[in-house]
């Protein structure tokens, strides 16, 4: 599976991105896809995934919302009322499970995007 992610860049805190990952190589339905986040200096974090049900991490939980489009390969991730704690390059994953919650690292991993949120 082959993961591009899209749409980061330069927001000021308040805003909004959405960011977009196109799939290829995989039965794109079958798999859970995913969100995950990695700032300067520190791990990557889980950020939201969609399969058979939606999670979130509780520090964008009503802020950021991940949906899928099957019929074009592609999970996005609306990001609103952004803060400068979710500047990070943002990394599209993906999951043989349909029912992947993040709990773990995913079976595959996109390029990263850089979301700068400033103050």
């Amino acid at each position: 599976v082959q993961l591009q992610a899209s749409g980061g860049g330069l927001v000021q805190a308040g805003g909004s991105l959405k960011l977009s990952c196109a799939a290829s190589g995989g039965t794109f339905s079958m798999y859970g896809m995913g969100w995950f986040r990695q700032a300067p200096g520190k791990e990557r974090e889980f950020v939201a995934t969609i399969g058979w049900g939606t999670y979130y991490a509780d520090s964008v939980k009503g802020r950021f919302t991940i949906s899928r489009d099957n019929a074009k390969n592609t999970v996005y991730l609306q990001m609103n009322s952004l803060k400068p704690e979710d500047t990070a390059v943002y990394y599209c994953a993906a999951d043989h499970s349909p029912t992947y919650s993040g709990s773990v690292y995913p079976d595959y991993w996109g390029q990263g995007t850089l979301v700068t949120v400033s103050s």
